[in-house]
């Protein structure tokens, strides 16, 4: 195993934080790394006046990435938001306003609207980002204060479709059912659709390149330390994991992998389904796989065996599997394998998803999600709405049912049967939502937009009525890191006068719509005291979570039941699925899946694949990153990344301004040429708003099982800017 490694121009360290200083997490990514906030003497790169400090944990192990180390740049950053915004009217500049003013004229509005047009007349839209008492306390606030089914969040862009595949198979959705550090030991790790070496570096220290097995149609970071390692890169055509999955499962087959006595008695033992998933995997031999992949049969076959003669392997989904209108089915496929190869439940293997945002896991386990109550329930489900309407004081029918999932929601906005107002917490879909300009359309279309942030990001620009709240390192509460680990955020200092927080201000509209006091604490404790019990004898179980073992540092993994140990080391459950999986039967569920083709492929008017993604320097939507001037420096603009003879054939050459392409519109990005890509693919990040923005070419195509839009496959056309070259002259004729 390695010890460190990092993309080019990451930062790592392994010294431990200062005692004098407040220990916490990471803003960013799922991995949660550890740090400690100390307050600057007068010297240090910190301008917000904390040193940030890496602290040893075992998800990073003392490191951090560059997103990280500078993670404390924006806490006084001269463009926070310290008071309200108000629009008087539309088209109006917005002013400054004070905060009775501003929740006043946000809970009239709120109010006449559910009048005049019903509950439904007011949505709501959260974030992965937010606390666990922020999230959960925005879906009772939805679902009590506004009576609103209208709720969703942009973790539906994330991982939900790993989430249901998962839930389908396992009958439990968490990120990573075992710890980060079981990756370690690992003899074979297959990535597919990852790039941890620049979306969560740290994570490259558990792995050993050589026995990395990447699935990625670009030569990622990740892809290069695989091969420059020993290790194995597969690069399919975009759309076609699915298929290459079920060739690797064809190989294991064929050559006997699977025969073992220890395979045969786990898919006899603690599986079903697995005859009618052999029949499908018998179709795609290897030269048939070749064919629709582009993956060469004897890579294929040297990475089924390298899978499945190793002793411990594991299989990791990304976004690159998900973000797809098949997304769950291809999580299924490759689940499929794992269960094939007896990995999940099985000491030092594994299947597991690498969660995205901060809080990409609790995020989505207490109540944004449109189908979802706290504790992972489903709002349908009577006993749910029972359970959870107790903890609220209400009745078990006043609770909303499912509402839209979030383009749908988005995508509704504004329309006579679409919700008229809209409340933004934690988000910015103006530049993260799929088909980003005809959101920013739908969000202009509101009568009345409302925004919760600490930036004039692009979603606030909008609204009619921005207010200012706290950022990360100025309020406490839990998170729920990618192995379902909860975790203490801790303040470091006090935020700016004039910002509330998140739950102040559900606090203060709650009471204006007339909820009693006691119901909306603005306080995290009780909020967490209330979760844990709405939680109880959920999937997501969070009743045996007692601040007091959170405080002591203790590994509390959920389901963590009210009393329950598992250990001397950890509380509640690190392993999952060891003894039986989490459906009645206690055994996990094969899921026959077939490829079938993305919602649109290239043709003669736009022959090229478009696939997105981040990049080391930048998170999500870009609207922290591209203000920290480090960070920016290093990635200051939108970029496409093209073969050189793909860019040849267009008129462009390495620097030039290309203009790429889709069904749904047109970016303008810097050309990358780039040998290792495929000729018929190009690649953009996704961080950049205006005519860079590369979701303004993505396909809101949805799965008909998670809603996940299909962010990673566009087909496009690549142009010089000034409309010279072959395809400009064609488009001029």
């Amino acid at each position: 195993m390695t010890t460190a490694a990092a993309a080019p121009g990451t930062a790592t360290g392994t010294t431990t934080g200062s005692g004098t200083g407040t220990p916490t997490h990471c803003p960013y990514c799922a991995l949660q790394c550890a740090m400690t906030l100390t307050p600057e003497t007068g010297s240090g790169p910190a301008p917000a006046g904390l040193t940030v400090t890496p602290r040893d944990f075992p998800t990073n192990r003392g490191g951090l990435c560059q997103k990280g180390w500078t993670s404390a740049h924006l806490l006084d950053s001269p463009e926070r938001l310290t008071t309200p915004l108000v629009r008087d009217a539309k088209g109006a500049p917005l002013r400054e306003a004070g905060w009775d003013e501003a929740l006043g004229l946000v809970a009239r509005r709120f109010a006449a609207l559910r009048e005049t047009h019903g509950a439904d007349s007011v949505a709501v839209f959260g974030s992965g980002g937010l606390t666990n008492e922020k999230a959960y306390t925005l879906g009772k606030f939805a679902r009590v204060a506004l009576g609103t089914s209208q709720i969703d969040y942009n973790g539906r862009f994330c991982m939900s479709s790993a989430a249901a595949a998962g839930n389908k198979a396992f009958g439990l959705d968490r990120g990573l059912p075992f710890p980060v550090t079981d990756l370690d030991d690992s003899e074979a790790v297959v990535l597919v659709g990852a790039n941890p070496a620049e979306t969560m570096p740290p994570l490259m220290g558990h792995f050993d390149p050589a026995r990395l097995i990447v699935v990625d149609p670009r030569r990622t970071a990740t892809a290069q330390a695989a091969l420059d390692g020993g290790g194995i890169h597969l690069q399919p055509a975009p759309g076609t994991d699915l298929a290459l999955a079920l060739g690797l499962l064809h190989v294991a087959l064929v050559e006997g992998y699977l025969d073992t006595p220890q395979r045969t008695a786990y898919r006899r033992e603690r599986t079903v389904g697995w005859e009618d998933v052999r029949q499908c995997a018998a179709r795609w031999w290897p030269e048939r796989t070749e064919r629709l992949t582009g993956v060469a049969a004897a890579d294929l076959r040297r990475a089924a065996g390298t899978l499945a003669r190793a002793r411990r392997a594991h299989i990791l989904t990304g976004r690159g599997a998900e973000q797809h209108s098949k997304g769950v089915d291809t999580v299924s496929a490759w689940i499929d394998l794992a269960l094939a190869l007896g990995l999940p439940g099985t000491p030092g293997s594994g299947y597991g998803c690498l969660t995205g945002q901060g809080n990409g896991q609790g995020g989505r386990e207490h109540g944004q999600k449109a189908d979802q109550l706290p504790g992972y329930r489903h709002i349908e489900d009577p006993a749910a709405r029972e359970h959870i309407a107790s903890i609220w004081g209400v009745a078990a029918e006043s609770l909303p049912g499912a509402g839209r999932s979030a383009w749908e929601l988005l995508d509704a906005l504004g329309t006579p049967d679409g919700p008229a107002a809209l409340l933004v917490m934690g988000s910015n879909p103006a530049v993260s939502a799929p088909r980003a300009r005809r959101a920013v359309e739908r969000l202009r279309a509101l009568d009345f937009l409302v925004v919760a942030d600490f930036l004039r990001s692009e979603t606030a620009e909008l609204a009619d009525v921005v207010l200012p709240v706290t950022m990360w390192a100025e309020e406490s509460g839990t998170m729920t890191n990618l192995e379902g680990r909860v975790l203490r955020r801790r303040a470091a200092q006090s935020p700016p006068p004039g910002v509330r927080t998140d739950l102040e201000v559900l606090h203060g509209l709650a009471v204006r719509l007339g909820r009693a006091e006691q119901e909306f604490p603005a306080d995290p404790a009780p909020v967490f005291d209330e979760l844990r019990r709405a939680s109880a004898g959920g999937t997501a179980d969070y009743a045996g979570a007692a601040p007091e073992l959170l405080d002591a540092g203790e590994a509390v993994y959920w389901p963590v039941r009210e009393g329950g140990d598992g250990g001397t080391d950890t509380v509640g459950t690190p392993r999952l699925f060891l003894d039986r999986f989490a459906h009645p039967d206690g055994r996990a569920r094969f899921l026959p899946v077939e490829h079938r083709d993305a919602a649109e492929l290239p043709d003669a008017e736009h022959p090229l694949y478009a696939t997105t993604g981040r990049q080391l320097q930048h998170y999500q939507s870009g609207a922290q990153t591209r203000r920290v001037p480090e960070l920016l420096a290093s990635a200051p603009e939108p970029y496409v990344e093209v073969h050189p003879d793909t860019a040849r054939r267009a008129g462009l050459a390495d620097g030039d301004t290309a203009r790429i392409v889709s069904r749904r519109g047109a970016v303008l990005a810097r050309t990358r040429c780039v040998p290792s890509l495929r000729p018929d693919t190009v690649f953009l990040p996704f961080h950049f708003p205006g005519d860079g923005a590369a979701n303004a070419l993505t396909n809101p195509a949805l799965d008909p099982v998670s809603r996940m839009p299909e962010f990673k496959l566009s087909a496009v056309r690549l142009e010089r800017a000034d409309g010279g070259g072959a395809a400009g002259r064609r488009e001029a004729a």
